[in-house]
């Protein structure tokens, strides 16, 4: 166990010796390991957009077993997804690296302005599979924000009696607030800080616009002189409106993008003091020897700015 490691764990003063387990095998597992960075694979989103649109790129993706191959040759910290393609691999992957079932989801055959994701899944999946922990998304600003709020509460609290981990996937969405918004600096570290404040161990965001949606925001942002021009600044902000940088808060990697554009933005997080990220999309919509160079080119970033 590393010093930083062993740091990183302090902060979590209220959890039982198995969360702190789960969390510790995360941090120590792969080409981040004992680093306090992690590089994490979601593979959500045949469930979230489709299969076409999340695997025809790559049609290997097809197969569950080729996401779980590749978290485990790239050396990811972690492997995340909903119940079908965990149950998929747990038996075969058993043990070779940490697992986090998604245990809520949503789909894009019927939308409306007050997202919400469905329960797919339970603590007791998560026990049953092996995995170190769950994964759950909440829409901060969805006018069914109370409901989620609720759910994960309840399923926290089960998953945390049972010594596992708890991500929560924080994402701005709602009626009351602009396209631009979701990203917006101030929404961005709102949405951490909630996640944070409902007890999340590990935090998902996307990386934050230089756009500050709420009036009174922007009043505070512009007197205290919170920098917000640069993407290292906004990460910065971020992490610490997560309780001064002790709870461990991750970026996502969005919409397929060019390799130069993916390893600016994370050489950005990572100067900011992000904890890693976790990438579905740019990395499993590639070739799988390109998509693990792109990984540990990702992950060699954030080695260079670990702690």
């Amino acid at each position: 166990m590393t010093p930083r490691v062993r740091e990183i764990l302090s902060w979590y003063g209220a959890d039982n010796p198995g969360v702190l387990t789960n969390m510790a095998r995360v941090l120590n597992h792969g080409r981040l390991a004992g680093t306090g960075k992690v590089v994490i694979l979601p593979v959500d989103q045949g469930f979230e957009h489709g299969p076409a649109r999340s695997f025809a790129k790559n049609p290997n993706g097809y197969d569950p077993a080729y996401h779980a191959s590749l978290a485990v040759e790239s050396g990811c910290s972690a492997y995340a997804a909903p119940l079908g393609f965990i149950e998929a691999v747990a038996r075969d992957y058993a043990g070779d690296i940490p697992l986090i079932l998604k245990v809520n989801n949503s789909d894009t055959l019927f939308s409306n302005n007050a997202p919400c994701s469905a329960v797919t899944s339970s603590v007791d999946d998560a026990l049953r599979l092996g995995c170190v922990g769950i994964g759950f998304t909440i829409y901060p600003g969805s006018s069914m924000r109370k409901q989620m709020y609720e759910e994960i509460a309840e399923a926290s609290r089960r998953a945390k009696e049972a010594g596992l981990l708890v991500v929560i996937w924080s994402y701005a969405r709602g009626e009351q607030l602009s396209k631009e918004g979701e990203t917006a600096i101030d929404v961005i570290a709102y949405a951490a800080q909630i996640a944070a404040q409902l007890g999340a161990h590990f935090i998902k965001v996307k990386p934050p616009t230089a756009h500050i949606e709420q009036d009174e925001a922007r009043k505070v942002y512009e007197a205290q002189g919170i920098q917000v021009s640069k993407l290292s600044d906004r990460a910065k902000h971020v992490v610490e409106s997560c309780f001064n940088g002790k709870r461990v808060v991750i970026f996502s990697g969005g919409a397929a993008k060019g390799t130069e554009d993916v390893l600016a933005e994370v050489k950005d997080l990572a100067q900011g003091g992000a904890f890693g990220s976790i990438m579905g999309r740019n990395a499993f919509q590639r070739p799988k020897n390109e998509a693990i160079e792109l990984l540990h080119a990702v992950m060699d970033l954030y080695v260079g700015n670990s702690q």
